[in-house]
């Protein structure tokens, strides 16, 4: 029993300096893939922000919704077309987003919150003019009302935090003409994260983190500085889907965001073994040590 209570206690004394540099600070997590659509992952999810509020960290949540924007396009026998990774989104198609993430999914996890004691409410991006878009045009192909981000307002978030509520942003945004779009949600998080000079952004994936070979889960990176994270893009380390990920990750510390971390949302209390252990279990992007 005494081995039993010492380990308990060095558990959270491990914590200890952890909570004391986090507390007060705003940390922008981007909530989608399977933490999303498994139950149990979903839980301890919402335990970890219930007790990242309670220590007096101001979490701000940016998530996404594909699969049910996928279901509900099936439902209603429409085909969902990607180019680039990117959703091609025609007038039908923005509105049903919209009306999914805005809606069905973003007031899912106000009430999960909720459920666990925290104060949540949740908006999109045209509340308050929080996001303000054109249109997103890779390469110059029209793909529809598909949004880049050209101002982010973050007065209604500010508010938000300062009455104590956990803001659940959904990835809509909106122009001058009052034209919605839909946002990619790591895009969304990325450009929220700077614009509210975050302490942390963090990117809840399907993959472990940074893998030095992919083929291989020991050769994980579990931190790293900006500098180095530019030369895994360049040598070919990091590739494919990830280097999207690993340049958002770049653009949002050199927005102002000190860290980064690409999460496995995969893992059952994933947010709190990665902010409050000297380990962590994802990969953290830091500054340049320079810096």
């Amino acid at each position: 029993m005494v081995h039993e209570n010492t380990y308990k206690a060095n558990v959270l004394m491990e914590a200890l300096p952890y909570i004391k540099e986090f507390s007060g600070e705003i940390v922008v997590i981007k909530y989608g893939g399977a933490a999303m659509v498994n139950e149990d992952i979903k839980q301890t999810v919402m335990e970890d922000i219930a007790l990242m509020k309670l220590i007096g960290m101001k979490p701000v949540i940016v998530h996404g919704g594909g699969p049910e924007i996928n279901q509900m396009l099936k439902a209603v026998g429409k085909e969902s077309v990607f180019k680039n990774g990117l959703r091609v989104t025609d007038e039908e198609t923005v509105e049903i987003a919209e009306m999914v993430l805005a809606g069905k999914v973003n007031k899912g996890i106000v009430q999960l919150l909720e459920k666990q004691g925290v104060a949540a409410a949740g908006l999109s991006g045209k509340d308050g003019n929080t996001m303000i878009c054109t249109k997103n045009m890779p390469n110059g192909e029209d793909i529809g009302f598909v949004g880049k981000i050209t101002q982010v307002n973050t007065e209604l978030i500010d508010t938000m935090l300062a009455a104590g509520f956990t803001p659940v942003i959904a990835p809509i945004g909106t122009d001058a003409e009052a034209q919605s779009y839909n946002i990619n949600a790591d895009y969304a998080a990325l450009h929220i994260a700077k614009a509210l000079k975050a302490k942390k952004l963090v990117f809840m994936t399907d993959v472990p983190g940074i893998l030095r070979d992919v083929n291989d889960p020991l050769s994980f990176i579990s931190a790293i500085d900006a500098n180095g994270a530019k030369e895994l893009i360049q040598d070919g380390t990091v590739s494919g889907g990830m280097i999207p990920k690993v340049k958002s990750c770049l653009e949002a510390i050199e927005g102002g965001v000190q860290n980064v971390h690409i999460l496995d949302g995969r893992i059952e209390h994933c947010l709190l073994l990665e902010f409050f252990t000297s380990k962590g279990i994802g990969t953290l992007i830091s500054r340049d040590k320079e810096d």
